[in-house]
C-alpha cells in the first residue's frame, strides 16, 4: 500500500458516507459503528443493511447468559466489538467481511407484504417480532428474572462452597515502604484467613477511646500465681494479653496494618467449627464481651474487697428494661439486663418500626393458658437504663424450611444518625401511650384514605387498570377526534375487517368510476369513510385465515367516532371535562390527606421533650453476601476529622454517609447493615482523646500508653525500621548492580530473540507472529511512554503535522493532512540519512528510518513504519493530530497480509533493537572505562562487540565500527594486566585478537 491520496478512495469515502446517512435516516440508528457494520456485512446494499439490522435486534433474546448481563446496561455496542476500525469507520471504507452475502443478510427478517410467503409463517414470525418489542422495552423478562435468581443463588452457593473449603492465602509486600502508616492514619487488621468479623467487629471497639483505654490499661490480678483456678481464667487472661498488644500496636505502629492471628487463635478455640469457617458474628461478639465482662470482674473484685465490684464492661455495654405484661390474667413486672438488642428486620421499613415491633410483643406461651386467658396475654417492653453504648443486632436471616438452609433478608431498612430514645424509656410510658393509640388512628385513618386513592389511580373492573382521570381524558380525546381515512386501494377484495369474515364495501358507483389504481381526492375518501354502505351493497370475501394483515380502505387512521352530532359533543366534553376537574380536585384532597398523616406521624415523637435521649450513630458493621458465607467492613464516625471511615481489612479510606447508606440499608445489593452501634451523645467521654494533667496538652501515640506496651510498640517498630533499612540497603546493591545485570539478561534474552516477540519500545512496531491475527498495538502506545525516544518521536510527528497543515491549505480532509504529513517526515529523514556525521551525533539514533535508508529497507518497509509512527496513540491527546492518527491507524488495519512480508518487516525492527541494545552497552562500557572500572566495562564491551560483529555481517551500516569497539576491550585488558604485573609477559595474540 502507497501513502500517496487515491481519487478513487475519496470518492468511495464519499459514497459510503451517503449510504451511512440514509441507513441512519431509515432505521433511526445513531450508533456509527452498528450502522457500518451493517453497510459490510451487506456491501453496500441499503436493503440488505436494514435487514441485517432488524436481524440484530430480532436476536436480542437469543443471546446466552453472559450477553445478556452485559448487554441490559448498554446501547447499540452490545451488537459490536470494539476494535481499531470503530475509532475510523466515519474515514476510510473497509472491505466486507468474509463469508458474509445476501443470503445471511436476509435470515430471520421478518416480511408481511410478499405475497408468496406462508401465512401461518407470516403470522408466527409477527407473533416473534412482537415479543422481541416487549423484552427491548422492558430489557427483561420474567422468565430470565425467575432464571437470574436461580443462577444468583447457585452462583452464591458454589462461592460459598469454595470459601469453606480452601482459606485465604495472604502474601505481604516485599517492600516494606508499602506497608508503612501514613501519618495520622488509622491502623488496618491483616485478614488471617476468614477473619473479617473479627476486624470489623475490634476497630468498632477500638475507635470507642473510653474502651481503649479500659483494654489498654488493664492490668491482670496480682494474685496471677494462683491462676489458673478454672478454664475460663486460663483463657481468658491470656486473651486480654494479646488484645492489648494488638491495641496498642493499632495505637502507636509505625506499620500500615497489623496481624491480630495471637488474639484470633485464641478466641477461635472457643468456637467448635473448622477454623476455614466463617464465624458468626453475632456469636463472636457476645462470646468477645463474655470474655471482657469475665476478666473486668475478676480485676474489680480483687480491687474492691468487701465492697460491691463495678465492672466496667457492664457499665459501658449493659442495661436494663422492665418487662410489664399479663400472664394468664395476672399482671406482672420483671427488671431484665440486655447488652446486644436483637431486632427483626423483615417486615419493616425504618429502625424505629423495628423498635416498635421489639418493644410491644405479642401473646405469651404458656403450658396452661386456656383460650380466654391467652388473648389477654402480653408483654411490653421499657427501659429504664440504657447502657452509653447501645448496640442493635439486626436479624438478617431466616431459615428457608423448603431449601432447608438459611437465607439473608435483603430488604431495605433505613436508620437515622441520630436515635432519641425518649419513647421507649420506662418514665416517659404513659406519654407514648397515649402518642402509640393516636399513630394507631391516624394510620388507620391514612389506610382508607389510601384505599379511596387507590380507586382513583387504578380505575376499572378488568385485570388492566388506569387513573380515572387518565381514563376521562382518553375519552375527551376520542370524542373530540376527527376521522382521517385511508385512500382506496386496488385489491379491495380481498380486504375484510379485523375479526370478522364479512366487511362493508363501498357503494358500486363509486367502485365502478375509479379504476385500479386511480384515487380520489381527500374530501371524497372522507365522505365515502364516513358514508355507511347499503345492505344491498354488501357480499362476502374470501376468508383465508392469518392473511387479513391489510387494513380496509373505509377505516379511519385512528379511533374516532362515526357519527355524532354538534350538540352530542358539547353536551360529552362538558361532562367529561366537569368529572376530570372533579376527579383531579378528589385525588389532590386524598394525596394532600394523606402526606399531612405522614407529616403529623414524623413530627409525633419531636417535641422537645421527647428529645432528651439522643444516641449518635458510631459504627455500622455491613456484611456483603449471602446466609453461609459473604465478606464483613465498617463504617465508624471520626469525630476529630468530621467525617466517616471505611474500615475494611488492611484499608482504610474516607468515606461518606452516602456510600454508607448505599451499602448498609439494604435492597440496593446483597450488602446492608447486620449491628448498628450507637453511642449516648451526652456522654462526650467515649470519644474523647486522654489529656496530659500536667501539661493538658492531648496525648497522642505512644504517649497514650502505659510503659509496658510502650516498650512493646517501640520493639516492633524497631524491627520494622530495620526491615525499611534492609530494603533499602538491598535497593541499593542492585542499583548499583543494575548495569551488569542488565548486560547478563539482555545476554539471555538475545538468545531467545530471533523466534520470539520482543515488547521493548525501541522501535516504532512490535513484532507479529502470526499474519492472520489481529495487529496489537505496542505497550508505549497505548499511554504516553516515559523514555526519551518515544517523546522526541512524539514531538517530531506532531511538528511534521504542523507543517503539513501551514503548506496545505486547499486539502484540509484528515487522509489529505497524513499524506502531506509523511512526505514532510520523510523529507526530513532522508535529508539526515545522506549526511556524514560524527559517531557523536549519529541519525541513526534518532530515528529507525534513518537506520532503515541507509541499509536499503524495503519501500513497504518504510511505509508501514511511518503509518506506526502517526499512528501512535498518544497523537490522540493532541485535537488536532487526533483525526489524523484515526486515519492512520486505520490505513493500517487495511493492509493485508499479503502486502507485506512480516516476518521480513519484524527482523529489520529486531536488527534495530539490536543497534540500539549494541549502542548502550557500547556507551556504559565506555563510562566504566573513563571511571576504571575495567573489569566491569569489559564485560559491556564484549557484548556490544558480539552484538556488533553479527549486524556488520548483514551490512556496512547495520552497526558501529567494530575497530574502535576492539580498541577499548583490548584496553580493558592490558591496563590491568600492566598493573597487577609489570614484569609479566601476556600473551600478545590472545590480548590484541579480535
Amino acid at each position: 500500500m502507497t501513502v500517496e491520496q487515491n481519487v478513487l478512495q475519496q470518492h468511495s469515502q464519499k459514497h459510503q458516507q451517503t449510504l451511512l446517512n440514509q441507513l441512519r435516516e431509515v432505521t433511526g440508528t445513531t450508533d456509527i459503528q452498528l450502522l457500518q457494520q451493517a453497510l459490510q456485512v451487506s456491501h453496500g446494499d441499503l436493503a440488505e443493511a436494514v435487514a441485517f439490522l432488524t436481524e440484530k435486534k430480532a436476536k436480542v433474546p437469543q443471546q446466552d447468559e453472559a450477553t445478556y448481563y452485559q448487554t441490559t446496561q448498554v446501547g447499540n455496542d452490545r451488537y459490536i466489538s470494539v476494535g481499531s476500525q470503530a475509532d475510523t469507520s466515519e474515514y476510510l471504507p473497509h472491505p466486507a467481511l468474509p463469508g458474509a452475502g445476501p443470503s445471511q443478510g436476509d435470515t430471520n427478517v421478518i416480511d408481511l407484504t410478499g405475497d408468496d410467503k406462508d401465512d401461518l409463517q407470516r403470522a408466527i414470525a409477527l407473533s416473534l417480532e412482537e415479543s422481541s418489542r416487549a423484552f427491548r422495552e422492558t430489557g427483561i423478562t420474567d422468565e430470565e428474572q425467575a432464571i437470574s435468581r436461580v443462577l444468583e443463588a447457585s452462583i452464591a452457593e458454589n462461592k460459598a462452597s469454595l470459601k469453606r473449603t480452601h482459606t485465604e492465602v495472604w502474601s505481604d509486600s516485599p517492600n516494606p515502604h508499602d506497608r508503612k502508616r501514613m501519618e495520622n492514619c488509622p491502623v488496618g487488621l491483616k485478614n488471617v484467613g476468614n477473619t473479617c468479623w473479627f476486624s470489623a467487629v475490634i476497630q468498632s471497639l477500638f475507635n470507642l477511646l473510653e474502651f481503649q483505654r479500659l483494654v489498654l490499661h488493664y492490668s491482670p490480678p496480682a494474685r496471677v500465681q494462683d491462676l489458673p483456678r478454672n478454664q475460663k481464667e486460663h483463657r481468658n487472661l491470656p486473651f486480654m494479653q494479646e488484645l492489648r498488644n494488638l491495641f496498642s500496636l493499632m495505637v502507636g505502629s509505625k506499620r500500615k496494618y497489623v496481624d491480630p492471628s495471637c488474639a484470633v487463635e485464641i478466641l477461635k478455640d472457643a468456637f467448635k467449627s473448622s477454623e476455614s469457617q466463617q464465624q458468626d458474628v453475632s456469636e463472636f461478639t457476645h462470646k468477645l464481651l463474655d470474655w471482657l465482662e469475665d476478666a473486668f470482674q475478676m480485676k474489680a473484685e480483687e480491687d474492691r474487697e468487701g465492697e460491691k465490684p463495678k465492672n466496667p464492661m457492664v457499665e459501658l455495654f449493659y442495661g436494663r428494661f422492665l418487662a410489664v405484661g399479663v400472664l394468664e390474667g395476672k399482671k406482672f413486672e420483671n427488671t431484665e439486663m440486655f447488652g446486644q438488642y436483637p431486632l427483626q428486620v423483615n417486615g419493616f421499613k425504618d429502625l424505629h418500626e423495628c423498635l416498635e415491633a421489639a418493644m410491644i410483643e405479642g401473646e405469651i406461651e404458656s403450658l396452661h393458658s386456656s383460650a380466654e386467658n391467652s388473648a389477654k396475654s402480653g408483654q411490653e417492653h421499657w427501659f429504664t437504663e440504657l447502657p452509653p453504648v447501645l448496640t442493635f443486632e439486626l436479624s438478617r436471616f431466616e431459615f428457608n424450611q423448603a431449601l432447608g438452609r438459611p437465607e439473608k433478608i435483603h430488604s431495605k431498612l433505613e436508620f437515622p444518625s441520630m436515635l432519641y430514645m425518649d419513647r421507649y424509656m420506662d418514665r416517659n410510658r404513659e406519654i407514648t401511650r397515649i402518642k402509640r393509640e393516636e399513630i394507631r388512628r391516624l394510620k388507620e385513618h391514612l389506610t382508607l384514605l389510601q384505599q379511596r386513592l387507590e380507586r382513583y389511580l387504578s380505575y376499572g373492573s378488568g385485570p388492566k387498570r388506569f387513573p380515572l382521570a387518565d381514563v376521562l381524558q382518553y375519552a375527551m380525546e376520542f370524542t373530540s377526534s376527527k376521522p382521517v381515512c385511508t385512500s382506496p386501494v386496488g385489491d379491495i377484495d380481498t380486504s375484510a375487517p379485523p375479526g370478522g369474515t364479512t366487511g362493508q364495501l363501498l357503494p358500486a358507483s363509486s367502485t365502478a368510476e375509479q379504476g385500479p389504481s386511480s384515487t380520489p381526492p381527500e374530501g371524497l375518501a372522507l365522505a365515502l369513510a364516513l358514508t355507511p354502505a347499503p345492505s344491498t351493497q354488501q357480499r362476502v370475501p374470501i376468508h383465508r385465515p392469518f392473511t387479513q394483515s391489510r387494513l380496509p380502505p373505509d377505516l379511519p387512521m385512528h379511533p374516532a367516532p362515526r357519527h355524532i352530532t354538534e350538540e352530542e359533543l358539547r353536551v360529552l366534553e362538558g361532562c367529561l371535562h366537569r368529572w376530570r376537574s372533579e376527579v383531579e380536585n378528589d385525588t389532590r384532597d386524598l394525596q394532600g390527606s394523606i402526606s399531612r398523616i405522614h407529616r403529623t406521624t414524623e413530627l409525633m415523637y419531636s417535641d422537645k421533650s421527647m428529645m432528651q435521649v439522643p444516641y449518635r450513630l458510631h459504627a455500622v458493621l455491613v456484611h456483603e453476601g449471602q446466609a453461609n458465607a459473604g465478606h464483613y467492613w465498617a463504617y465508624i464516625y471520626d469525630p476529630h476529622q468530621w467525617c466517616w471511615m471505611k474500615y475494611n481489612d488492611i484499608s482504610v479510606t474516607k468515606s461518606s454517609w452516602e456510600e454508607l447508606v448505599r451499602d448498609s440499608f439494604g435492597g440496593y445489593r446483597n450488602a446492608s447493615a447486620y449491628c448498628l452501634m450507637y453511642i449516648n451523645d451526652k456522654k462526650p467521654f467515649l470519644i474523647e482523646e486522654e489529656f496530659n494533667k500536667e501539661t493538658g496538652q492531648m496525648l497522642s501515640g505512644l504517649d497514650k500508653l502505659p510503659p509496658d506496651l510502650k516498650a512493646y510498640v517501640k520493639e516492633d517498630n524497631g524491627l520494622f525500621d530495620k526491615e525499611m533499612e534492609e530494603w533499602n540497603t538491598l535497593q541499593a546493591r542492585k542499583a548499583q548492580q543494575e548495569k551488569l545485570a542488565l548486560a547478563v539478561a539482555t545476554a539471555a534474552v538475545a538468545e531467545t530473540t530471533a523466534t520470539t516477540t520482543s515488547s521493548q519500545p525501541m522501535s516504532t512496531e512490535p513484532s507479529t507472529p502470526d499474519n492472520s491475527a489481529p495487529q496489537q498495538d505496542p505497550e508505549y502506545m497505548e499511554q504516553p511512554s516515559p523514555t526519551d525516544y518515544s517523546r522526541h518521536l512524539q514531538e517530531d510527528t506532531e511538528r511534521a503535522i504542523s507543517k503539513a497543515a501551514a503548506e496545505q491549505q486547499e486539502e484540509r480532509s484528515p487522509e489529505g493532512l497524513l499524506t502531506a504529513a509523511i512526505k514532510v517526515e520523510y523529507t526530513r529523514l532522508l535529508r539526515f540519512a545522506q549526511e556524514d556525521t560524527a559517531p557523536g551525533s549519529d541519525y541513526r539514533l534518532q530515528h529507525v528510518i534513518v537506520y532503515f535508508i541507509q541499509n536499503q529497507a524495503p519501500k513497504k518497509i518504510l511505509e508501514r513504519t511511518l503509518l506506526m509512527q502517526f499512528a501512535d496513540r498518544n497523537l490522540g491527546f493532541n485535537e488536532r493530530c487526533k483525526s489524523i492518527m484515526k486515519v492512520a491507524r486505520a490505513k493500517l488495519d487495511l493492509i493485508k497480509p499479503e502486502e507485506i512480508n512480516m516476518e521480513e518487516y519484524e527482523m529489520w525492527h529486531q536488527d534495530y533493537r539490536n543497534f540500539r541494545e549494541t549502542t548502550i552497552f557500547l556507551m556504559i562500557g565506555l563510562e566504566l572505562f573513563q571511571k576504571k572500572s575495567f573489569v566491569e566495562a569489559l564485560m559491556y564491551l564484549i557484548y556490544s562487540y558480539q552484538y556488533n560483529r553479527e549486524l556488520l555481517v548483514k551490512g556496512l551500516y547495520r552497526g558501529h565500527d567494530d575497530e574502535l569497539i576492539g580498541l577499548y576491550r583490548r584496553e580493558c585488558l592490558l591496563i590491568p594486566a600492566e598493573l597487577f604485573s609489570a614484569d609479566a609477559t601476556v600473551p600478545s595474540e590472545s590480548i590484541h585478537a579480535p
